[in-house]
């Protein structure tokens, strides 16, 4: 039969007794879904070299797509291009050997077969018996790819907490083959990104931390150090060097810290071991990886999104200083704008360290790893985290490219920014709430104020009040020590007195759309017509008074000015929307004013009617 042909006969027991054989064709005979605790669904093969079965067949879980598109079916064809074998441990059946099929290639589709070839057996040992997973009783439990070629022994001598050992590190494993199925494993990798130790402190206790990401040939990964091995191997490791590393945790990777092609990540445990490869030419190692996204495609990205991008820095920002009203501590932030060949622009917000080292006087090539996606109202800009790796001027040809592009470019040349800042005239128009948002109003480093007419739908009355110290040049709230008597933490002092103020939080609403806002004492009082103490007393005295206070103003058409700002709260901005008047509208002025925007806007002569 042609099939019969296709199919490399042998192939199975001799991969099983870790012999090379080179892009092996397999037919799959049945395809199992299965899940482990903690980790993400894989299908299990059952494969056949048309001799020979292997029902411990694993495929690779960047290659589940390929199951759940139908390309991998009953009786399709592959050519395995990379595999290995590795061990499994039950405690009920002892230790098997699965092979883990890494890259591969669809042949003939199933449909196209449409029957088993051939009349394949179990793999019969030395002894005359039948190995359920294909194994031979004579196979060497060492794991083996054929994605390397076979290394000679390495004996490197080493250092680890002062005792010097020689280390077999024969038998390398790739990333993309890690999984939590393997006990026993080394990969060679190098360390491309770093990040500080980082330190909590909650209820559930202290500690520290900090993450490497970590590549080689294969793929990337990233292994986090806490506590003790958090001490143990910070100092140890250093960027873009190359590390043998084995043993520690396999787990699924929590993608909201981890923006790494790869389902897994590596805790690092008491009996990890890192030694510093000093017996192989780093120059095979393949440094960073980006996958760079145009800035014109930032757009397109859902928010919190992470993206790769390259571009050359078009402005930067003077460093502003920022007090965090939920730890109060100073963070120092700077914005750079960067461009591309797509013609596009879009702003970047460093922090802290890199936002007081950087310097774009020289408008350097930046390549950033790992930047996260954040929407101001419907402008997109990019924030660094902590895992980002930023790179300035880097060697690479997408940068040498770029910078040759860029430095040809005629001074007259227009970008579209994918983070556009609003225009200075808006401060002095009338908008409606959807206006104020396209205008990306509140977007820039200065606070804008537009005016505009709308309706007051809710106000949080519950919470609209609040105990405030009493000293005339003071508004912190107090804190109720049930004695009798208040306490001021910014006057360091303790009174039996307190008064009221307001803090409005309501909800504003016009044909175009709905807006959260903030009113403060002389604005909400405005509003309420009548004092924040009157309104304490009728709290206190009366709750449906207190009610009636509010329903009176709700579903009024007002006249507002507005003031709109980025805030930032543990390096999360947000916009905030506060009022800084409110009044009923005068209709008579109202309906003049659009009259005359009609007629400015149509084009007819302003005369008189």
């Amino acid at each position: 039969m042609e099939y019969e042909k296709m199919l490399t006969k042998g192939a199975l027991k001799s991969i099983m007794n870790n012999e090379d054989v080179k892009d092996p064709m397999m037919q799959v005979l049945g395809v199992r879904k299965i899940t482990a605790a903690g980790a993400n669904e894989r299908y299990r093969l059952l494969i056949s070299d048309g001799q020979n079965l292997n029902s411990f067949a694993m495929l690779a879980t960047q290659l589940n797509s390929m199951v759940c598109n139908g390309l991998i079916d009953e009786f399709s064809i592959l050519k395995i291009k990379r595999h290995i074998i590795s061990n499994l441990t039950d405690r009920s059946k002892g230790s098997k050997q699965v092979m883990i099929l890494l890259d591969l290639a669809v042949m003939v589709p199933g449909t196209t077969v449409g029957s088993k070839i051939g009349d394949p057996k179990p793999i019969i040992d030395n002894s005359g018996q039948v190995v359920e997973n294909g194994t031979s009783a004579s196979v060497d439990s060492t794991p083996q790819s054929n994605s390397l070629p076979k290394p000679r022994s390495v004996q490197s001598s080493v250092i680890d907490n002062g005792l010097q050992r020689d280390i077999d590190v024969s038998n390398i494993h790739p990333i993309n083959s890690l999984s939590p199925y393997q006990n026993k494993w080394t990969i060679r990798a190098r360390v491309v990104n770093k990040a500080p130790i980082r330190t909590w402190n909650n209820q559930r206790g202290e500690g520290k931390l900090f993450s490497m990401d970590l590549l080689d040939e294969s793929g990337e990964i990233r292994a986090t150090a806490f506590n003790s091995e958090c001490d143990k191997f910070f100092d140890m490791v250093e960027v873009n060097k190359v590390y043998f590393i084995t043993r520690g945790t396999i787990k699924t990777a929590n993608k909201k810290f981890s923006n790494l092609n790869n389902d897994y990540e590596l805790t690092l445990s008491s009996e990890t071991q890192i030694f510093p490869c000093h017996d192989f030419d780093d120059s095979q190692m393949p440094a960073l990886k980006f996958n760079f996204v145009p800035l014109s495609q930032v757009k397109d990205v859902d928010v919190d999104g992470i993206v790769d991008v390259i571009g050359v820095c078009q402005t930067a920002g003077e460093l502003t200083n920022l007090m965090s009203k939920t730890t109060r501590k100073e963070l120092k932030k700077r914005d750079v704008t960067i461009v591309d060949q797509s013609l596009s622009s879009v702003t970047i917000t460093l922090w802290d360290t890199q936002a007081e080292d950087f310097d774009g006087s020289l408008q350097p090539v930046i390549a950033i790893k790992g930047s996260r996606i954040r929407e101001f109202m419907g402008s997109k800009s990019l924030s660094l985290l902590g895992s980002t790796v930023m790179q300035i001027n880097p060697d690479i040809e997408e940068a040498h490219r770029l910078r040759g592009w860029y430095d040809s470019l005629p001074s007259n040349v227009e970008f579209n920014s994918i983070s556009t800042r609003s225009d200075a005239g808006a401060n002095s128009q009338f908008l409606t709430i959807k206006g104020a948002q396209l205008a990306q109003l509140g977007s820039g480093d200065k606070a804008d104020y537009y005016s505009m007419y709308s309706h007051l739908i809710f106000v949080k009355s519950e919470s609209a009040l609040y105990k405030a110290c009493p000293k005339p040049d003071c508004q912190k709230k107090v804190i109720d020590r049930n004695d009798g008597t208040y306490r001021c933490e910014k006057c360091n002092d303790e009174t039996e007195n307190f008064k009221y103020r307001l803090m409005l939080s309501a909800q504003l609403s016009d044909s175009t759309g709905n807006q959260w806002v903030t009113m403060f004492q002389e604005t909400a009082e405005n509003l309420l017509g009548t004092t924040s103490a009157e309104l304490g007393r009728l709290m206190e005295e009366s709750k449906e008074e207190y009610s009636d206070v509010f329903q009176r103003q709700m579903f009024k058409l007002f006249e507002i000015r507005a003031r709109a700002k980025m805030e930032t709260y543990n390096n999360e901005t947000r916009l905030k929307v506060s009022l800084v008047n409110i009044k009923p509208i005068n209709y008579k002025a109202a309906s003049t004013k659009l009259i005359a925007d009609i007629k400015r806007l149509s084009g007819i002569s302003t005369s008189v009617m």
